[in-house]
């Protein structure tokens, strides 16, 4: 999503003035349609699945642009968006689905703090329970550096579920970096490990490295996890 819409080359004023600049996920309020465009590019391009464009939509995320106080009216839009852009491809006998997207905040517990358990699970019920609201298919927590913010956004979503009484597919996804780990050093085998309870739609590696560097630890997953095993090697 961050490629696609560097190359739409927007201005300030799309993202909703000098102060927001950058804030994409503002865009789903400022310029839904240019977000459905992109959402829309890769369900013709043969995509399944598209993701709503809430990486960083948390309020913690968006109190960077003093946008905290609309973090359910983006995340709701959001949804709205892609649900849109996905019935809009969906056929009785090929349905698309919708991801939503719950980037790893920028807070890492185990890493910088900053933050506690309670505080940050508090952000990601804000984003989960507008996301459900919104029509997603299924929560995507990707991008996860840390297994203990892992932990607090599947409490958030746990209560959602509770609050609701209504429940979805959760899908996680890591990044392993460089050094062979998460950024907050638990291995691939320590998160499968730590996740081995959980019901998940599937457990998998996204970004950072690319896909050469990703085959061990896809391998070491796949060996361990009781859940399918996905791989998304890049970031556009």
């Amino acid at each position: 999503m961050g490629t696609a819409l560097q190359a739409k080359n927007l201005t300030a004023g799309d993202f909703g003035g000098p102060d927001l600049e950058g804030c994409n996920e503002n865009l789903n309020l400022t310029r839904p349609e240019v977000i459905q465009e992109i959402l829309e590019s890769y369900l013709d391009a043969g995509a399944d699945i598209v993701e709503t464009n809430t990486f960083g939509a948390t309020p913690l995320v968006l109190g960077e642009y003093d946008l905290s106080n609309r973090a359910v009216e983006i995340n709701i839009r959001a949804a709205q968006i892609a649900r849109a852009a996905a019935d809009k491809y969906s056929t009785s006998a090929r349905p698309r689905f919708v991801a939503g997207s719950m980037g790893p905040t920028t807070k890492a517990m185990s890493v910088i703090g900053g933050i506690t358990f309670d505080e940050l699970t508090d952000h990601y019920e804000v984003q989960a329970q507008a996301l459900l609201e919104g029509g997603v298919d299924y929560l995507l927590l990707e991008t996860c550096q840390d297994t203990r913010n892992v932990k607090a956004a599947l409490c958030a979503i746990d209560r959602v579920f509770a609050k609701s009484r209504k429940e979805i597919p959760v899908a996680v996804s890591a990044t392993i970096e460089a050094m062979g780990t998460m950024l907050a050093g638990q291995s691939v085998e320590a998160l499968a490990a730590a996740l081995g309870h959980r019901k998940l739609l599937y457990l998998g590696l996204n970004c950072a490295t690319g896909p050469a560097f990703m085959t061990d630890h896809l391998r070491s997953l796949a060996a361990q996890a009781p859940f399918r095993v996905s791989c998304v090697p890049n970031a556009g």
